[in-house]
């Protein structure tokens, strides 16, 4: 037993060590993907992320599709959007995603240290106040199935999708990755128009260099 124990935390560290690595090397930042896009129209963080995102799609639905893998299970509701645009503001005031925050305090960035230090103290506040108040009651309402009065949505993902209607979770992850490869497709489409239109003024200012040498030369 403690021979496997050692063995998996040994794993652990060296994939935990190689992808910190690759998160380090390539400035990858989930914050970035959509920042970038949104104000400065670039997409380098954006594509990487729709590639990750396509990759694990088809990897976890065709897992769960041979009954492989442990998916969570738990209730979709209201109570996961007002989280997730809690931490979506948290991640933009703290100018990075907690990944990106993790990689800036190893690199020595102050900023980025007591950001990562108050999302644990924020992460064990929440939990007390969750524990001491649970919304909305699991007991009455978080049962795993729609629970609209409470609004609670109940499990959502390929894997219970597969147990309730039979369709191969894979199914699922091929219709989620086409649309993603969309998104992608129309974002490369979005960067060659760009680039199209920097040449051609790349082009025009040529042109007009040229042609003012031009007018100046007889002069001379």
């Amino acid at each position: 037993m403690m021979d496997t124990a050692i063995g998996e935390c040994l794993v652990a560290f060296m994939f935990g060590s190689f992808v910190g690595l690759l998160v380090q090397r390539s400035r990858f930042c989930n914050t970035a993907a959509l920042r970038d896009a949104i104000l400065f129209k670039t997409f380098r963080n954006a594509k990487a992320l729709l590639v990750a995102m396509m990759i694990l799609t088809i990897g976890f639905t065709t897992f769960i599709t041979f009954g492989e893998g442990n998916p969570m299970h738990f209730d979709v509701g209201l109570n996961q959007v007002v989280g997730l645009f809690l931490f979506g503001v948290g991640m933009v005031l703290a100018g990075a995603c907690t990944v990106s925050t993790w990689v800036k305090t190893g690199e020595g960035n102050v900023g980025a240290l007591w950001a990562l230090l108050f999302t644990f103290i924020g992460m064990f506040l929440f939990s007390l106040a969750w524990s001491a108040n649970y919304w909305p009651p699991a007991a009455s309402s978080m049962t795993g199935e729609p629970n609209l009065e409470a609004l609670q949505l109940g499990y959502s993902n390929a894997g219970t999708l597969q147990e309730k209607f039979g369709i191969p979770a894979i199914i699922f992850g091929i219709l989620q990755t086409l649309v993603l490869a969309g998104i992608y497709w129309a974002i490369r489409r979005k960067e060659d128009a760009q680039h199209a239109r920097h040449e051609a003024a790349l082009k025009k200012k040529a042109v007009k260099s040229e042609a003012a040498t031009a007018e100046a030369a007889p002069a001379e």
